[in-house]
């Protein structure tokens, strides 16, 4: 039977994850609305490591992640808490939570291949520049012919109806018909809802062949149905319970 290898709690609801391709670093943005904070964790999906889970910043509302790449976490602040509009960007070493550097004249665009790509919102036309993540510095200006979209290697399940899959494949009659589903290596991996007691609930299974491996109830007494339960990173299958809990996976 299968059994998480990282199964951390966490201050808040878990409201973003990004994950670093090449350093198999995971962050986490946590938002817990009672108290108006939000923090970071970082994990590494390789070994299961928890380097940190309550990081703040100074602005400890109006903040959030942009992404991580090289094992920097790139945060950045709000314009205004009733506008989507970032502002500045922090670095963050991912491992340490150690501030490395902070603009706040730039705003984060994308990630490429190469490292982050930014621009100051002050001028326009918009002029993209490619900079460096361990210091802050302008590189050169952003080039659409070297600096590619970077690769993530996240995969996210298919909604599919349940009826196209085989008579007694799914452990469940899932409610709405619909199911997440996933197959990797020899699993198949299958995110439902069900209707119990006058109550929706949301689960997750794992099977190999026809024999359940691991099952787990990620959500009851919902009122609606919930968006994708797991996305998978390389080995790695990521889930969410409970809205507060991280649960990780080797497959």
């Amino acid at each position: 039977m299968l059994q998480p290898f990282v199964s951390q709690t966490l201050n808040g609801a878990v409201w973003r994850l990004q994950i670093d391709g090449e350093t198999d670093i995971m962050c986490i943005e946590i938002r817990n609305e009672k108290d108006r904070q939000t923090s970071f964790a970082a994990v590494n999906l390789a070994s299961g490591q928890v380097y940190f889970t309550s990081l703040t910043l100074p602005e400890r509302w109006l903040t959030g992640i942009e992404n991580i790449y090289n094992g920097v976490l790139l945060l950045h602040y709000y314009k205004h808490e009733t506008s989507p509009e970032h502002k500045s960007i922090i670095a963050v070493d991912a491992t340490t939570s150690t501030e490395l550097w902070s603009n706040y004249s730039l705003a984060f665009n994308h990630l490429s291949t190469n490292g982050p790509v930014a621009y100051n919102p002050g001028i326009q036309p918009k002029k993209l520049l490619l900079i460096d993540v361990l210091s802050g510095q302008t590189i050169r200006p952003y080039n659409t012919t070297l600096d590619k979209p970077l690769d993530n290697y996240i995969v996210i399940p298919e909604m599919i109806p349940a009826a196209q899959l085989i008579p007694g494949t799914l452990p469940e009659e899932p409610y709405g018909n619909m199911v997440h589903y996933l197959n990797h290596n020899s699993y198949r991996i299958v995110s439902l809802h069900t209707f119990k007691n006058g109550a929706l609930q949301q689960h997750l299974y794992i099977m190999d062949g026809s024999n359940v491996v691991y099952h787990d109830l990620l959500n009851q007494d919902i009122q609606k149905l919930q968006p994708e339960a797991f996305v998978l990173h390389k080995n790695a299958l990521i889930y969410i319970k409970n809205r507060t809990e991280i649960k990780v996976l080797k497959l």
